[in-house]
């Protein structure tokens, strides 16, 4: 990379500043999810949220010049990584029907511990015993936020903890085809697959009466709604997406753990509804850990000479949600 082109991309104030919206914005769609998940089915909300990453970022990546064409190398990668996707934020919809909004998403932060063992595990990768520690203190803050949603909910408390494991597997795809496809381009193909995708499972619903992915339209004092919900996330991944051209992981990783007081506030506001004590403390375990754990990695990579990426190169989104 040229100093010229260093100097282009390194602007961290816009990237914490794209950050900063990503992690208000996405709280907010998942407010409105959960306002609709209690009055329409969740598939719809689903096919809303992936139909307007699809409208969107098409043309975006034509007005950009931005090719579509995929390596054959890495389709069947894209599709499983559409596949975990779809599964993910269908759990999340899932999970705020039940949940408190900032019970779901603390829980669902349980993302990054999981990672790091199966990054220890499935990748083969070097993790330490501190950052091991610090998984375990974060999964029990996460079981402390789930003891008193599941005494009242039952086993639907369990929503948000498939969201992580499923977005856990959903990076471990992103990082192996990364370096491969540009990330509009990616999120584009994603959506107009996913669309594809729910168009099957319409059909499939319509035959077996699934009332989760029924297709008839919703009400209309609900569209507004749903597009809105699909806006908001195809705009904060977008923010988020380009937050990382400008400013590196290590300084964006820890900034994401403001969605969760974001998620405390939009909750209070549009729900009332507030953390208990054993979840507040859960909430703290969860975010504390997950500080730690970014700081090691920040100690770890600034230890190890870092090595250049090879032109072309992008950077794993920090959440796919």
């Amino acid at each position: 990379m040229t100093q010229a082109s260093r100097h282009d991309t390194d602007r961290p104030l816009l990237g914490i500043a794209l950050m900063l919206g990503f992690c208000a914005i996405i709280p907010l769609g998942d407010a409105i999810a959960k306002i609709l998940s209690t009055r329409i089915p969740v598939g719809q909300i689903v096919f809303a949220r992936f139909a307007a990453q699809a409208m969107i970022l098409f043309p975006v990546a034509f007005v950009l010049r931005i090719p579509l064409r995929l390596d054959p190398a890495i389709v069947p990668l894209v599709i499983l990584r559409t596949l975990l996707q779809m599964a993910g934020i269908t759990s999340m919809f899932m999970a705020l029907r039940y949940l408190p909004l900032a019970d779901a998403v603390a829980i669902a932060f349980v993302m990054p511990f999981i990672m790091l063992i199966l990054g220890k595990y499935v990748l083969h990768e070097d993790v330490g015993l501190r950052r091991l520690a610090a998984c375990i203190v974060g999964f029990t803050g996460t079981l402390l936020v789930i003891q008193p949603s599941f005494s009242e909910v039952g086993t639907n408390a369990l929503w948000p903890l498939a969201v992580a494991v499923i977005f856990a597997l959903f990076m471990l795809v992103t990082r192996k085809i990364a370096r491969d496809i540009d990330p509009v381009a990616l999120q584009a193909v994603s959506g107009g697959f996913a669309c594809a995708v729910m168009a099957v499972f319409f059909a499939l619903g319509l035959g077996l009466s699934l009332t989760e992915i029924d297709s008839a339209l919703p009400p209309a004092e609900d569209m507004d709604l749903l597009i809105l919900v699909g806006l908001l996330g195809t705009a904060a991944h977008l923010m988020m997406t380009w937050s990382l051209r400008y400013a590196p992981t290590s300084t964006l990783a820890s900034m994401q753990y403001l969605e969760i007081p974001v998620a405390v506030l939009i909750g209070w506001l549009c729900f009332a509804e507030l953390p208990n004590t054993t979840a507040a403390c859960g909430i703290a375990l969860t975010v504390i850990a997950g500080l730690y754990a970014v700081l090691r990695e920040r100690h770890a990579s600034r230890v190890m000479a870092p090595r250049a990426p090879p032109p072309g190169a992008t950077r794993a989104p920090l959440s796919p949600q």
